[in-house]
């Protein structure tokens, strides 16, 4: 049984049209639901839309048409507060403004859980080392951020989001920067999670072959449109592929594992 035949909805999207300058819209009659422990690969080339979709499921940016649900509840309607308990967005890039460690960064994660005046308490600062834990991060736990490789840093923001305990997240690449070691652990520690929290995981990509071997669906975006909302093996077709990416592409079977595999024609010696 798939994790989404297990769970009830968590993140639902009708009919979003959103953009930056009026009349020139980046998302076009977006839909989309995500269940409770499903992870859901957001795909497509650049300028598709897909950080803009993502701003937009997270709140920080409103929709020209269309809405937004939580776990059945209006987006626009949950207080700031109360939706970053439920919801932990990672960009692509995230800076820091002071010195702080990574213990610290990571600390953060807890703030929307903590009232006014209110300091970490230990049970606080023992789910921060266990998100440092999940990513590698303890032997790193007292170093400052700038110290620290982008691949590094990426985990520390990861592990940050996980600190506050969502039942949404929402990453931005989650895997840029990251080696093959630690892109192969980030999918691993979110399955875990998906299966065992019920975390719902809507996560853009540009590899193909990842989404197709972690992710339980995937949409296909071109130019703010929708192409294909599925399983992997459903929307990542050859078709659908030379079509969004305009180049030739051989969608195939790992003989070993029966992984869909995905290569541009170009590539082959």
């Amino acid at each position: 049984m798939s994790a989404s035949a297990q769970y009830s909805s968590a993140l639902s999207a009708h009919g979003l049209s959103a953009g930056y300058t009026q009349g020139a819209p980046v998302l076009r009659g977006v839909s989309l639901d995500v269940a409770a422990g499903e992870m859901l690969a957001i795909v497509g080339p650049n300028g598709s839309g897909k950080s803009t979709l993502l701003r937009v499921l997270g709140g920080t940016m409103r929709p020209w048409e269309g809405s937004v649900e939580l776990e059945g509840r209006p987006l626009h309607s949950i207080e700031r507060r109360a939706l970053a308990r439920q919801v932990a967005t990672v960009a692509q890039e995230n800076s820091v403004a002071f010195r702080f460690t990574v213990l610290e960064i990571v600390l953060m994660g807890r703030a929307p859980h903590l009232g006014a005046f209110r300091f970490e308490s230990r049970q606080d600062l023992e789910i921060a080392q266990a998100a440092l834990d999940r990513f590698d991060l303890l032997p790193l736990a007292h170093r400052h951020i700038e110290e620290l490789s982008g691949g590094e840093r990426k985990r520390v923001f990861l592990a940050r989001a996980l600190t506050q305990e969502p039942s949404v997240m929402l990453l931005d690449e989650p895997t840029a920067f990251l080696d093959l070691k630690h892109v192969v652990g980030i999918f691993k520690r979110f399955r875990e999670l998906a299966t065992s929290r019920g975390l719902a995981v809507v996560a853009t990509l540009h590899d193909l072959n990842a989404a197709a071997a972690y992710a339980d669906r995937v949409m296909l975006l071109k130019a703010g449109q929708v192409v294909g909302y599925g399983s992997p093996a459903e929307v990542l077709t050859e078709t659908n592929l030379r079509s969004v990416y305009e180049t030739e592409i051989r969608v195939g079977k790992d003989p070993v594992t029966s992984q869909l595999t995905i290569l541009p024609l170009h590539h082959v010696r």
